[in-house]
């Protein structure tokens, strides 16, 4: 217990202390026009209120990902509190408030058009390559998981038993949402969900005191506890969690609040206070399933014996192994066992409407993806039409396809994001420091430091990884150290480039 209660402190410290440093080191401007002034056009650049867009930021980055990846990552042992605090506060934070607020530098610019000024242009390709595969993809296998979730919750009704039928529910509201004006929907139904998310943490997390179970301290956080994984505690945690901790999914959210962000002031609240709070959830629901788990009776499943409360946390995910693993099951386990009705309700809404408000986004995040890198105006709705028909045909024919091979790749693919996010905010930082006095010179530093980190992850996890080359966890993390080597190499060369120029 001591170990969670010291990791939530840590977050909000992290916030006030670290996240001040971060902004200074940006230097935001209350004085500055932001975007949604500069360059409204009553569709994606329309000023909000300040908690509104909290919210909508909240859940946009959110979803079910700090719920998922912490009860997944949780299997791991202890150490998902170390990887989503620290991850969070040095890592995670400072890539949503650096790539929104560089987006409010560059009138709302998208993820891929940020990494190219930066990076080069045979960068900003892959990146509005990728990142469209990426939202495409999202979007498409979040219209599938909750259309077969609903289906199931209404299995007594012979009309919405069916899951197409709530694909098609939800596929339309997917259309409405990328092409309404951002306050018109999304702007009105996400700070509700997000309230509901944020409500469904703080009753868990007073579950974590009142229910019974034991919570595993730090003194286990430095062994691999996972009964199932053949990946090791490096780098497997730190992809597993990636929303709580880092995720490369998140820079390409955070433009679209750029453009409604009314003042650069509330950049910390909005960007990095988003991503706290996103840790915090990851953190409670850690506890929660590990907790819940610890004293769940398992014997329904045949178990007995000496068992480890991560066995039982993988019997409960897998059903006693019947099944692949669920996280949505220890979800609604925990709601309806700790907080009763109002907590059964809570559940489907977690489970159910948080990955669906991750597709609308998506799918509104590829539009204007596609809008910014092919110079075309989205204030006529015909125009947003003419970009999103292809978008949504080409996931309706993914979600024709069975995911469980792609979505391996996600979690890696998501954190590689990160990656070229970090490095090309590092150049930003690097470039623009002749605006700072002091050692605020030098806050380039503070996001190389994760940009390696997460490129020495990214790279050892895809060499050891089965879906990778499948090599052995030693062999793997060298290649990592490798590969990170060279791209320092590659970053200090190319500030070496733009000294010399600067000279001539």
């Amino acid at each position: 217990m001591y170990t969670f209660v010291i990791s939530v402190l840590l977050l909000i410290i992290g916030y006030v202390f670290y996240g001040t440093l971060i902004d200074k080191v940006f230097g935001s401007d209350p004085n500055r026009k932001t975007p949604c002034f500069t360059s409204g056009d009553g569709v994606d650049y329309i000023p909000m209120p300040t908690w509104k867009v909290f919210l909508i930021q909240f859940l946009n980055i959110a979803g079910t990902g700090p719920i998922f990846g912490a009860i997944q990552g949780i299997l791991f042992g202890p150490s998902a509190y170390i990887w989503i605090v620290l991850g969070c506060i040095f890592g995670g934070a400072v890539h949503d408030y650096m790539s929104g607020m560089i987006s409010i530098r560059k009138n709302g610019a998208s993820l891929p058009e940020i990494v190219g000024d930066e990076l080069g242009m045979s960068i900003r390709f892959v990146m509005r390559v990728l990142s469209l595969i990426l939202m495409v993809l999202v979007g498409a296998v979040f219209v599938t998981t909750p259309a077969g979730l609903l289906a199931n919750i209404c299995g007594g009704n012979a009309w919405f038993s069916q899951s197409i039928v709530w694909v098609i529910i939800i596929f339309v509201y997917y259309i409405l949402a990328t092409l309404l004006p951002i306050d018109k929907l999304i702007g009105k139904i996400y700070p509700a969900f997000g309230v509901a998310l944020l409500v469904m943490a703080v009753g868990v997390g007073f579950g974590i005191f009142a229910q019974g179970g034991v919570l595993p301290e730090i003194t286990e956080a430095f062994s691999n506890h996972h009964p199932h994984s053949s990946i090791p505690l490096f780098p497997g945690i730190c992809i597993t969690i990636a929303c709580g901790a880092v995720s490369g999914f998140h820079a390409t959210q955070s433009p679209m609040m750029a453009r409604c962000i009314q003042n650069e002031k509330y950049g910390r609240p909005i960007f990095y206070g988003a991503m706290i709070t996103e840790g915090l959830v990851a953190i409670i629901w850690a506890a929660a399933a590990i907790k819940f788990a610890d004293a769940f009776d398992v014997s329904k499943f045949g178990m007995s014996g000496d068992v480890t409360p991560y066995e039982k946390l993988w019997a409960v995910m897998t059903n006693g192994g019947e099944t692949g693993p669920n996280p949505a099951v220890v979800v609604n386990a925990i709601c309806s066992s700790w907080l009763g009705t109002v907590g059964a309700i809570l559940a489907v809404l977690g489970v159910v409407a948080a990955p669906i408000t991750s597709g609308d986004t998506a799918f509104r995040c590829a539009r204007l993806i596609a809008a910014d890198f092919m110079h075309y105006k989205q204030n006529k709705i015909y125009k947003r039409l003419i970009l999103s028909v292809p978008i949504f045909v080409i996931a309706g024919v993914l979600m024709c396809i069975d995911f469980s091979i792609l979505w391996r790749y996600f979690a890696w693919f998501n954190q590689t994001l990160s990656v070229f996010t970090l490095w090309a905010v590092t150049m930003w930082l690097y470039n623009s420091r002749g605006e700072r006095k002091g050692l605020l010179r030098y806050g380039w530093l503070l996001t190389a430091v994760p940009a390696c980190w997460m490129t020495l992850i990214c790279s050892s996890y895809i060499i050891m990884a089965p879906e990778g080359f499948g090599v052995n966890a030693s062999t793997g993390v060298i290649g990592g150290v490798i590969f990170t080597s060279c791209v320092v190499c590659t970053f200090v060369g190319r500030i070496a480039r733009l000294q010399m120029e600067g000279k001539k």
